[in-house]
Parts: C-alpha cells; structure tokens; sequence
C-alpha cells in the first residue's frame, strides 16, 4: 500500500513528483503559503505594539491595585498578564508556523499556533483560580479602597485593551489563534468598564464589597470567554474536523466523484489554526483517473470545503489484495 503520510511533504515542497495523489497540493500549498507570508510583517508590528502596550499596563496597574488596595484592579491585572502571555505564545506560534518542513517534522510546526491557543487558555483559567480565592478571603475582610484610582486605571485599561483588538482584528485573518488573542483584548476592555464602573460606584455610595464583587465577576466573565477557546483549541489538539467542515458532506462529495464506487479512510484535521488537510482512498475499479481529475477533486476540496492539503490514495477494490483500512473504525 502507498504510504501517503511519509511523502506529503516531500511532493509538498518539490512540486509534486511522487504519487499523482499529491499534483494539486504543491500548487495549492504554495498559494496559502504565500498568503500567509503576506501579512507576516503587518502581523510582527502589531503583536509587537499590543505586547508592548499591555506590558505596561500590566506593570501600571498591579502597582496602582497594590496601591489602592483594589482586588478587582489586581484581578484585571492577572486578565491581561494572562493575555500578554497569550500574545507572546500567539506571536512564536505564527512565526514557527512559517519554518520550513524538516526531515524530522515532516509538517512544520505549524501545529505550534494550535498549542498556543491551549496554552492560552489554560493560563487564563489558572489566573482567575487566584483572583477568585484573594476575592473570596477579602468579601471576609474588607479593606478600604481607593476608587478615584480605580476609575483612572481602568480607563487607561480601557485604551490599551481597544488599541490591541483594534489592531489584531484588522490581521486576524481567520485564525483562530489570533482571533482568539483579538477576543482577550476586546472582553478586556469591556472588563476594565466595568471595573472603572465599580470604582465609581465605591466613591459615591462606600460600599467595599463591590471591590471584591466585581473581581468575581472579571472572573466569571473571563471563564466564559475562555471557554470557548479551550474547546476549540483541545479540539484541535485531538485532530477532530475543524468547525465549519461537515465531514458527512465531504464524503458524499467524494463518493459522486464520476468512476468512484467507495471512499474509506477518510480523515479531515486542523494542521494549525489556519490550515486543514485530508487523507482518502478513492476505490476506482476503472483504474487511476489521471492526474488532471485527482487535480479537479483537491481544486474543489479547497474552494467549497476550504481544506487546502489533500492527500489522495486511488485503488481499484482487487479483492486479491484488499485494502487493510476498509472499515472506518480501523485507522
């Protein structure tokens, strides 16, 4: 049997000369390759400036929390550490994802930008572990706290935070890795509303407990946001088939391709947050279709169903030499 994963990249990168399988996908490689080098260098500025500024911030607002004895503002802070390192992970995962194929990693390591969305979520998940518990302990013990200083940085939050998700949801793309770091940037903003919400609110009624109360509620919120991001990420980590790609309708598309009377073997998986690949054994008993049809089957594969890496195995169904992936089950 054809041994398609071993040479994928091979036939990848020198245009395409082993199996007629693999004659669509140099071109086709190539083409999101070159899509993706094309806002490599917008991409590099603007998780340079978002890191830069939410840095900052970061730093500001710890000290300012400490300060004016706001667990909420501290709260805040632990958000946006935990994005800031999102963004740092984002960042290496788009530019390990250009390194070429090597003899050992065979694909790249494209797959980085699907472990920094994990990486990503857990962080922010552990954070708000911490603030819930300081938020917990302080509802026990009120401190006072300072809400003009609130109100201030919270404000600034609010500038930095829009600054960033303005600047990544111009460069996303699609991606889920950096749409994911364009979401943390933009609930930071509303969050940080909501805490220059509570530090009005302390200054003009006095009640402490809203400091606390609105860190649980950062907390909360943060969950929600990144919930949504781990199941996709894990997800992807585990090779289920990306979200908008309905595997059932794939495989009925291959099955009325004209002269194929099976598909088996079928598998759809996210080779990074940006880019999908398929393998499939076609049982064609009138033999191999030539390559201009197994160029037609992987041409639409990308334009309807958006999966730009299609390896395709092409069998006749001998039952002298049966094929030992038949049943779906057997992978």
């Amino acid at each position: 049997m054809h041994d398609h994963g071993a040479h994928d990249h091979h036939d990848h990168s020198h245009g395409g000369h082993g199996h007629h399988g693999h004659s669509h996908q140099a071109h086709s490689g190539h083409a999101h390759h070159g899509h993706a080098h094309g806002y490599s260098g917008d991409l590099t500025a603007v998780f340079a400036i978002s890191i830069a500024l939410n840095i900052g911030f970061v730093l500001i607002e710890a000290f300012y929390g400490f300060l004016s004895n706001s667990i909420a503002l501290l709260a805040d802070a632990g958000h946006n550490l935990g994005d800031v390192l999102g963004l740092v992970a984002a960042w290496a995962a788009t530019a390990l994802a250009r390194r070429r194929p090597t003899a050992r990693f065979t694909y790249g390591l494209r797959s980085s930008s699907i472990l920094a969305a994990l990486f990503n979520a857990i962080i922010l998940l552990i954070a708000v572990g911490g603030i819930a518990v300081e938020a917990v302990q302080r509802f026990i013990t009120p401190g006072p706290v300072a809400g003009m200083t609130i109100i201030v940085v919270a404000l600034a939050g609010v500038a930095v935070n829009g600054v960033s998700a303005w600047l990544l949801a111009r460069s996303h793309h699609g991606d889920l890795n950096i749409k994911s770091a364009f979401a943390h940037m933009l609930s930071d903003a509303v969050v940080s509303v909501a805490v220059a919400a509570s530090g009005a609110l302390i200054l003009v009624t006095g009640w402490l407990w809203l400091d606390p109360a609105m860190s649980l509620i950062v907390s909360v919120l943060i969950v929600f946001g990144t919930w949504g991001l781990l199941r996709d990420s894990l997800d992807m980590a585990l090779q289920a088939v990306p979200p908008g790609i309905d595997a059932v309708k794939v495989r009925d598309h291959l099955g009325h391709t004209p002269g194929v009377t099976a598909v088996h073997d079928l598998h759809i998986w996210p080779m990074s947050t940006t880019t999908t690949a398929l393998t499939c054994h076609l049982v064609i008993p009138g033999g191999h279709p030539g390559d201009a049809c197994l160029t037609d089957i992987a041409g639409v594969l990308q334009e309807k169903f958006g999966i730009e890496h299609a390896t395709i195995q092409v069998e006749t169904g001998d039952p002298a030499h049966p094929c030992v992936l038949v049943p779906d089950h057997v992978v």
